[in-house]
């Protein structure tokens, strides 16, 4: 079998109806990422585990509390499919792909249209490795490297960069000023300083001093 060749691809959940059927373990994972996205996350499930029953009791999630039934993807923008019911995982991706709803089958990533992948968070840095479905035990320790890899100086390093681009784009209207200023900020050696202790955060005044200093260039 042919591995199907994914595109990466990263989703902004935020206020989305993301719906996951399955309440077990895997499902806890579905549903931690959904919540740190602040989707509108729901769960159909007759049971579901600790840690998923303390998520709804915080009000974090929505709970049906019964099996599937056909219909429960309308209106959904991502949807998981986490039984261990093989037909009942096969029957959301029907569903699913009848709403033409992404969907990630649990128990066969290659039936449904994504799969998730490995991945490490330093802020706003994320890194995600996979193995196209192949071996996502390789997947993890991979990102387990690449971890160790970057460190946490680039957590500041992404951090201050994103702070500059909102300044950028909220000061500078031309487009081309502002591909000038991206690529003037990014060629900035600010990691070497991070990492030797030498940075400290600027204050909104020096980021307006910097873009006008070289707005005009």
């Amino acid at each position: 079998m042919v591995l199907p060749y994914y595109i990466p691809i990263m989703l902004n959940c935020t206020g989305k109806r993301c719906v996951v059927v399955g309440g077990g373990q895997i499902a806890e994972r579905k549903v931690t990422a959904l919540i740190a996205s602040s989707a509108d996350t729901v769960v159909i499930s007759p049971l579901l585990t600790p840690h998923l029953m303390s998520c709804y009791e915080k009000g974090q999630i929505h709970w049906i509390e019964r099996g599937y039934r056909e219909g429960d993807l309308q209106g959904a923008f991502l949807a998981y499919a986490v039984t261990d019911d093989v037909q009942v995982n096969r029957a959301v991706v029907a569903e699913a792909e009848y709403r033409a709803v992404p969907v990630n089958d649990a128990s066969d990533g290659t039936r449904g249209s994504f799969i998730t992948p490995a991945s490490l968070r330093r802020g706003g840095l994320i890194v995600a490795v996979s193995t196209s479905g192949a071996g996502p035990a390789v997947s993890k320790r991979l990102c387990q490297e690449v971890d160790a890899m970057f460190g946490e100086h680039y957590e500041a390093y992404i951090d201050f960069l994103g702070k500059m681009r909102m300044q950028i784009k909220e000061r500078v209207a031309d487009q081309d000023k502002r591909q000038r200023l991206f690529k003037k900020l990014a060629e900035m050696d600010l990691l070497t300083q991070i990492r030797e202790e030498r940075f400290r955060p600027w204050s909104v005044e020096e980021m307006t001093s910097w873009i006008d200093t070289y707005r005009e260039e």
